[in-house]
Parts: structure tokens; sequence; C-alpha cells
């Protein structure tokens, strides 16, 4: 891909210091639409940051602490947040996903810019939860949802396309350039504006019947899979993400 001028970025819901860790020496060559495109980050360099106002982020905690089925983490800029009351297996858990986690007697006296919100639940109660919070905050901030448990809540607008779009205006490349792979309700957006869309195998059926085509599953290497072959077969290609 390097050699042929395609640029390549990371688009998740994980916090960038996490996925940073995942590309070892080339993780500053690269480019990163992180925590939902909150934060857009193109080879070391701040492209966008979110920052929800502190009137909405009292808000929306009001409205968090009222459903005992969630756990929340509050996604910084320096830092992702749990309070001192979880588990230590729940803390032990977000750890995997947030390399910097810090503990705090409460959220309220977090001092940082704030990006996102992401919550875990029952598994087979995330998409009512999803829809419940909708209805209840979805005018301040949008919840969405990969499925397993897990709930993202983000400022409307700001998503992975969004965050893909300004890497686009930055690089100079076009939208018929663009090709995305993608398995959950987060990635939507973007899908519907790449001209190649790919839901994985193993995606949800609301993925699959976003994309315009299937990609083998994650555990088959579907991304590489599909890669190889647009490059193999089409020639040069100007932005892949997944």
């Amino acid at each position: 891909m390097k050699k042929q001028g395609t640029r390549f970025f990371v688009a998740s819901g994980n916090q960038y210091y996490q996925l940073k860790s995942f590309f070892g020496e080339i993780q500053e060559e690269i480019s990163y639409v992180a925590e939902n495109g909150a934060l857009v980050v193109d080879q070391g360099q701040e492209v966008f940051s979110v920052d929800i106002p502190k009137k909405d982020v009292k808000l929306i905690l009001e409205e968090l602490v009222t459903h005992k089925k969630l756990s929340v983490v509050l996604c910084g800029k320096e830092s992702a947040y749990v309070l001192e009351s979880v588990s230590d297996h729940f803390f032990g858990a977000m750890k995997k996903y947030y390399h910097r986690l810090k503990r705090v007697a409460s959220f309220e006296q977090v001092d940082d810019q704030i990006l996102k919100f992401a919550l875990s639940c029952p598994e087979e109660e995330t998409f009512q939860l999803r829809d419940l919070l909708h209805r209840k905050i979805g005018s301040v901030i949008t919840p969405v949802s990969s499925g397993h448990g897990s709930i993202d809540l983000i400022v409307p607008v700001f998503h992975k396309a969004y965050g893909l779009q300004l890497l686009q205006q930055k690089w100079g490349i076009k939208d018929d350039e663009t090709m995305a792979f993608d398995d959950g309700g987060n990635d939507i957006e973007m899908l519907k504006h790449v001209k190649y869309s790919f839901a994985m195998k193993n995606g949800s059926d609301e993925v699959k019947n976003s994309a315009e085509y299937i990609a083998p599953s994650n555990n088959d290497s579907g991304v590489l899979e599909i890669i190889g072959q647009y490059l193999a077969n089409q020639g040069p290609f100007h932005t892949a993400g997944i």
C-alpha cells in the first residue's frame, strides 16, 4: 500500500493511545480516527478533537446514573476515567481497551477535554438500552453500538465518516477513491460515505445491510485479503481504512 501511494487510516471507537500500540514501529506513519471520530490524528499531528460542553457532560451523567445496568467510562483527551467504586474485574477489562485509564472518586472532579462516553451493559440488552438512551438524551448526544454489550455516546455529526472527510480534505482524496471495512453499528456513516464499503462476514446484520460488499470474517484476515486483491488487480488506491 505504501509503495502504491495508498493512505491507511484506523477508525475505531477505541482510545488513540491503545490504537497506536497495535502498530509498533509504523504507529506514527499512519492516521487515526479514534473515539468514534472524536479525535483525528494524522501521523502524530492532531487534526480535530471534540470538546463536549461541561453542561452537556453534567446532563448526560445525570441520566446515566439512573440506569443501574450501565457501567460508564468517561473518555477524555488525556485519559479515560472510571469511578473508584467499579470492581477490579471491570477495571481490568477496561484496561485492555484504554492504555490510559484512571479511577476517580467522582466524574465531576475530572479536569479534561471530554470526547465521548463508553458504556458497558448486559449484551442481550444492548440495543434496547441504546434506543432508550436515544429517547432520553438523543437531542444532546447520539448513542451508537457495535453490539456485544457496548454503547458509545458520541456528539452528533462528529462520527467516523466526519473524521475520514477531514483526512480526505487534508490529503486531497476524492470520495470515489476510498474503501472501508466495518463490523458494527458505529460504522454505518463511514460505510455510506466511502465508494467501496465492506461489511465483515461476522459483522452485524445492520452493517451488512449498509455495505455494498461482504468481506471474509475478521477471524480469516478478511481485511488483508480484500486489500491485497484490490491492489493486485486494480492498481493504485488512495485511501483504505479499518
